[in-house]
């Protein structure tokens, strides 16, 4: 039997973040939604091209396909589209292969209210104000930036890259450092060195996704043929003496990373591009570019950077 959803690991996507939708968000924007529901149905069978959160969607799922039995992550769609003109975006699934079955289509209405109803510990939008929304209610969600969309069926492994302050972790240690500055936060860090950090809105994804990776280890053990899945990584621009704080959180967890990069300041970018994740998370829109312009980048508007004075 395959887990209930209450014990699968859920990820949220709109239709924005899944497919690209320019075009069909102009002609919504431009003539409004009657002309865009004929639009739609016109088009019903025009394949929609991948979106910035597609190719890290298509390995997610996989992971499925290594244990077939449990099938234990699960997507489901949460669309500002009505059914009707949803139904272009079902075939598009349909058509790139994506095991999606469930969704929740709100006319036009934000569908943030939703994540707790599925589970889903992570909600990936292109609509940066039903991101802001459901960070506000606690709910655990990030808006993909415009990105080159690349999807490289050779590479099966999934990747996926996490700031720790603001995304793993609280934005504690990140208020002291803005008050303090940086001598202040290594002073703070330092003495709560064996004090976990409360957990921050990713931390939910970033534990389940060290639950998968524990399924495979037992896979491992068991075929030593295996070829693993999932990647992770923390890549922060703390160094040390902060550095130990984030250890003492993750073992407190239970957790791990299979890469940790402690960069102290350095540009992000510089590990990035020779990691090459499927997606990146960070709470500062300042470490989410790339002068190539291809690695898929999340912004989780979270904390006191994101806080409006």
């Amino acid at each position: 039997m395959s887990y209930p959803i209450e014990r699968k690991l859920v990820i949220a996507v709109s239709s924005s973040a899944l497919f690209d939708l320019g075009e069909s968000d102009k002609i919504f924007r431009e003539n409004g939604p009657k002309v865009y529901k004929k639009y739609q149905k016109k088009n019903l069978d025009t394949v929609l091209e991948k979106g910035v959160a597609f190719s890290f969607i298509r390995r997610f799922l996989s992971i499925n396909e290594h244990f077939k039995k449990e099938q234990p992550v699960e997507v489901v769609l949460l669309s500002r589209n009505s059914a009707i003109t949803g139904k272009r975006v079902f075939r598009s699934i349909q058509h790139y292969k994506l095991d999606i079955s469930r969704a929740a289509f709100t006319e036009g209405k934000s569908p943030y209210e939703y994540i707790p109803a599925f589970n889903a510990s992570l909600f990936l939008s292109a609509n940066a104000k039903d991101v802001v929304k459901a960070i506000d209610y606690g709910y655990p969600a990030g808006t993909v930036l415009p990105t080159k969309v690349t999807d490289d069926s050779e590479d099966g492994e999934l990747r996926i890259a996490f700031d720790f302050d603001g995304v793993i972790a609280d934005d504690e240690s990140e208020s002291i450092y803005q008050e303090s500055q940086l001598d202040g936060f290594y002073k703070h860090e330092t003495d709560k060195s064996n004090i976990p950090h409360n957990p921050g809105p990713l931390a939910d994804l970033f534990k389940k996704l060290s639950f998968m990776q524990k399924l495979e280890d037992r896979a491992e053990e068991e075929d030593s043929s295996y070829n693993r899945i999932l990647r992770t990584a923390i890549v922060t621009a703390r160094n040390a003496p902060a550095h130990e704080r984030v250890i003492t959180t993750l073992e407190n967890w239970g957790v791990s990373a299979n890469e940790t990069f402690f960069l102290g300041g350095m540009n992000k970018e510089r590990i990035l591009t020779i990691l090459k994740p499927h997606i990146f998370f960070d709470d500062q829109k300042s470490h989410l570019e790339s002068e190539a312009g291809d690695i898929p980048m999340v912004h989780i508007p979270f904390g006191i950077n994101n806080r409006k004075i």
